[in-house]
């Protein structure tokens, strides 16, 4: 069973427990122990993190309050859903969005459960703005949306920046946001933050954490971003 199977089965609820468990629970018709989830296995929190995805997306189409075309277009770019399983994470996406509760909760969990993986935060912190991006226009609604979500995730407003830079594409972002140093920085200090984000960020490392395809394809985009941005400074300061 493909990890959307798992989403929309609903039996990862159980392990699960809080507010994402009760979200799949309810999905699937299962009443469950909201207290249970104190210990995850790593599959469950696979489950956790693709389903943290639909909703926060989904709230922040509501903060917006449209989802255009190219909007739905980013998220099958950044997530590979089979055909034959779109109709449900779609039903997934407009549950969260029509439900009273808000996002807070959904983004308190998933930051509880991956605090000791920062990258990991940043890949779904990146998907997001890579889907409000995709319309050309991120509306204020959904960048104080995004600004909030990164807060909860324990960004602080440069590494928001810096984070928003990567989703920029190589020819408009700026190299030095991307790296997360000022353009005063020194060559050493330059190649220090280099080498910490492609050690943060590497696809091996989630990889080895067992994350799905979908977010090691999200890594790869990133650390393709991390070295154009490092080789573009290396050009402008290379002596003439």
């Amino acid at each position: 069973m493909s990890i959307w199977g798992k989403v929309l089965g609903g039996a990862a609820g159980f392990a699960l427990g809080g507010p994402l468990g009760a979200f799949i629970g309810a999905l699937a018709g299962h009443a469950f122990d909201k207290r249970r989830g104190a210990m995850v296995d790593e599959p469950t929190k696979r489950v956790a993190f693709t389903i943290a995805v639909i909703v926060l997306g989904a709230k922040m189409a509501k903060a917006d309050g449209i989802v255009t075309r190219d909007e739905i277009r980013a998220f099958r770019e950044a997530f590979r859903i089979p055909p034959e399983e779109m109709g449900g994470v779609g039903r997934v996406f407009d549950q969260a969005r029509q439900e009273a509760a808000g996002f807070e909760p959904y983004a308190q969990q998933i930051a509880r459960m991956f605090a000791d993986r920062p990258a990991v935060l940043e890949k779904l912190l990146g998907a997001l703005i890579h889907i409000a991006k995709a319309d050309g226009v991120v509306s204020p609604g959904e960048l104080d949306y995004l600004k909030a979500v990164a807060g909860i995730f324990g960004f602080d407003e440069r590494a928001f920046e810096r984070i928003r830079a990567e989703q920029m594409g190589p020819d408009q972002a700026d190299p030095y946001e991307v790296l997360g140093v000022p353009r005063e920085a020194s060559d050493q200090e330059l190649k220090a933050a280099y080498r910490q984000l492609t050690r943060e960020n590497h696809p091996d490392s989630l990889i080895a954490q067992g994350m799905p395809q979908e977010f090691i394809d999200l890594a790869n985009q990133k650390m393709a971003a991390i070295n154009a941005a490092h080789e573009r400074i290396r050009k402008e300061r290379r002596p003439a």
